[in-house]
């Protein structure tokens, strides 16, 4: 027990009160298991695979990485290390796993060796393998396992090869090149698509559709860690905006030993977002052109390698992906989200099953008759699991409407709302995961949806993670005239006697980075900083998810200036109702709050006194194609519009208007996703401009910064820092 710790230690030693959570769901099918992820405690990093046994077994372990390691120290091979940075993955043990169609086998890494769950029976064997393992998974049937080696795509027998040669470890694929891999998702791929997958199964398990990645074109970088200076620097593929894009290509392989190429318009189409493969169709690829503005969703013929067209979608600002979209109904029609009148929709072939409010966020799964997905509604802080009928008793899958009475769609789960829910469906399962403003944490339940809408909870799915000895609450508003969704938090136990507070902006405020919902711990840490003495404001403006198509595309070439326009806005509209002392006001960010906390004291001084700006994009050009161009262009096409959303450059700074406030720059040093030159090129910006500022360097630190005493003490000393600037005692 951790007792009454101190809340930076508490909130760093438990991952934010992330560990001991169960996560990661997968339902057989027969409604007999499901299973999960957890650790043992709220402040264990090592994830366990767990199996409930809903015939009466309750709960158990499948595999234990402690008992499979021997009590070994893991050891990550360098493809892995990327892949939990690009996943934001910070726990330890086993972090992912894949399973047949019947949820029998599960497979995973640990330490780079294979292993397989049985998980019927809870037992765990290692397999035989060509090492470093990387993203296994069991064939559909359950018969084989394919993963990553050193490049190259592999199978092996999920007996480990007692069947003979046909079952012994090969390679489908290996590399053709020094820079080739096979079955991986690139660098662009799994930082800003969300796709971390470079392979996929097909349905009768006797073929896999690998990606081909080619990183040669790439510019190379090199993360030093200054530290150890005796270490070589590490090479890294990075394709900074306006440079070339690693070379991505698919092709078919069969356990037969045969290859079929997969051939679409890769120089109109360069980016492969989403690949979606069931028994209900062909392949289904998600291609994007490189300005982002058009994307095709193909049809992939298994045969010949050919693709064909099946939709298209274009936007004068961008095109976005989805989660779990595109995909096919089990009758074989397209599900997609798309951009509709001002809405985002949920569309079925070519019927729209949504509208207004609903804001349609992800597919979640595609049923006989129906679609589970997530969506916000007119409040945008709450983000609910809903139902939506493509197919009733009078539609046998001809695109006709609906003959059911009640409604065309319905949200899953109890009230009260609002939440932050999500869910995963297997057969006639369902875990639906629950957060609220009323509760820490969040509550997993394993329910049966009825077809006419109504469910059953079975059973409850334990946490183990601690409970936070500080109560977060939270005020949601609406500031302004342009309603800009926000959070306040006053100090615990604040009279109106007590007068007006300093002010601490906390936002986020960018592009996939919403900030107010209706969830307690996501507002722990300002509720923390409030303790300390500040009005703390959490504002998602524009640019930030869960309104409208406009709202998140209000951004398009302007992206920091709309950001910060809005902070102010809403600083300026709660003045009115809230203790806030406007003379004394800072704010706080990181990544992209970060880059908002430093324009906030450059550009606006009048208004901001004081910012701690955390591994901030300072230098625009200096960030990944896929992310920078969808919102600012081409930088060799819109040179000025770099210049201008930049932090560092002649046309940003010329921005920069008097007085100099205080600013900390805080960067991981081993940061390979905003490299620490953003804030080293800010730091000589500032310095060649007279302005003073500190510099806190974070040795051996990546962009997540989740070590546990650089957690506490980063908290500890953004404090100190905003006290000092602000003159409070």
């Amino acid at each position: 027990m951790t007792g009454q710790l101190p809340f930076p230690r508490h909130y760093a030693r438990t991952q934010r009160f992330t560990l001991g959570t169960p996560r990661d769901f997968a339902l057989s099918p027969d409604g007999a298991r499901v299973v999960f992820l957890r650790s043992r405690t709220g402040t264990d990093r090592s994830q366990q695979l767990w199996v409930l046994d809903l015939d009466g077994g309750g709960e158990f372990t499948a595999a234990d990485p402690h008992a499979l390691l021997a009590g070994a120290d893991e050891e990550l091979p360098p493809e892995e290390r990327a892949r939990r940075e690009r996943s934001r993955e910070g726990s330890a043990g086993i972090v992912g796993y894949a399973v047949d169609s019947a949820v029998e086998l599960a497979a995973f890494a640990l330490s780079g060796r294979l292993f397989v769950s049985e998980l019927r029976a809870g037992t765990t064997r290692e397999l035989p393998a060509a090492g470093p393992v990387v993203d296994p998974r069991p064939s559909p049937d359950g018969r084989h396992v394919a993963y990553v080696a050193n490049g190259a795509l592999r199978v092996v027998a999920a007996d480990g090869g007692g069947d003979g040669a046909a079952g012994a470890d090969r390679a489908l694929a290996e590399p053709d090149g020094p820079d080739v891999t096979w079955g991986l998702a690139e660098f662009v791929a799994a930082e800003e698509m969300d796709r971390h997958r470079g392979f996929w199964w097909s349905p009768e398990g006797d073929r896999v559709l690998a990606a081909r990645v080619d990183d040669a074109p790439v510019t190379r970088w090199w993360i030093a860690d200054p530290a150890h200076p005796d270490r070589e620097p590490a090479q890294v593929p990075y394709p900074v905006a306006g440079s070339a894009n690693a070379e991505v290509t698919l092709a078919l392989f069969g356990l037969d030993g045969s290859r079929t190429d997969i051939r679409w318009d890769t120089a109109r189409y360069p980016y492969l977002a989403r690949v979606h493969w069931s028994a209900a169709g062909p392949p289904l690829l998600l291609v994007q052109t490189r300005d982002q503005r058009a994307q095709r969703y193909l049809t992939v013929d298994p045969e010949t390698g050919a693709t064909t067209v099946v939709h298209e979608d274009q936007d004068d600002a961008w095109v976005e992906p989805f989660p779990g979209a595109p995909a096919w109904t089990p009758d074989g029609r397209l599900v997609r989200i798309a951009d509709e009148g001002g809405t985002r929709k949920l569309f079925v072939g070519d019927r729209p099953l949504t509208g207004e409010p609903l804001h349609v966020r992800a597919v979640l799964d595609i049923g006989e008759d129906d679609v589970l997905f997530s969506a916000s509604g007119a409040d945008t802080h709450d983000i609910g699991v809903y139902r939506a009928w493509f197919r009733g008793s009078g539609d046998q899958g001809g695109g006709g409407g609906t003959t059911r009475a009640f409604r065309a769609w319905g949200r899953v789960g109890e009230r009260p709302y609002p939440t932050v829910s999500s869910a995963v469906r297997g057969g006639e399962l369902t875990v639906l995961t629950q957060a609220s403003l009323q509760r820490p944490g969040a509550r997993s339940e394993v329910v049966r949806l009825d077809p006419d809408g109504g469910e059953k909870v079975l059973a409850v799915i334990g946490s183990y993670a601690e409970t936070p000895h500080l109560t977060a609450r939270p005020r949601l508003v609406l500031a302004g005239e342009r309603r800009i969704p926000c959070a306040v938090l006053l100090p615990t136990g604040y009279v109106e006697s007590d007068g007006p507070l300093p002010v601490l902006l906390d936002p986020y405020g960018g592009p996939h980075g919403q900030r107010v919902v209706a969830a307690h711990n996501a507002h722990l840490t300002s509720q923390w900083f409030a303790d300390q003495g500040f009005a703390v404001i959490v504002a998602d403006g524009r640019g930030t998810p869960g309104r409208s198509p406009a709202w998140e595309k209000a951004v398009s070439r302007n992206l920091g200036p709309v950001a910060l326009e809005d902070q102010v806005h809403a600083l300026e509209a709660l003045a009115g109702s809230f203790p806030l002392d406007l003379g004394r006001v800072a704010i706080r960010g990181w990544s992209f709050g970060g880059y908002l906390a430093g324009m906030a004291a450059l550009r606006r001084p009048e208004v901001f006194h004081a910012a701690v700006v955390g591994a901030p994009v300072t230098d625009l050009r200096l960030y990944d194609t896929h992310y920078q161009e969808r919102y600012l262009g081409h930088p060799d096409e819109e040179p000025e519009v770099y210049a201008f959303n930049s932090l560092v450059t002649d046309e940003g700074l010329s921005g920069a208007a008097e007085p100099h406030r205080p600013m900390l720059i805080v960067h991981g040093l081993a940061d390979d996703n905003v490299v620490v030159a953003h804030s080293l090129r800010l730091s000589s910006a500032l310095l060649a401009a007279g302005r003073p500022h500190e510099v806190l360097p974070l040795s051996g630190v990546t962009h997540m910064a989740s070590q546990e005493q650089v957690a506490e003490n980063l908290l500890l000393l953004q404090v100190d820092f905003l006290k000092r600037s602000l003159g409070i005692r």
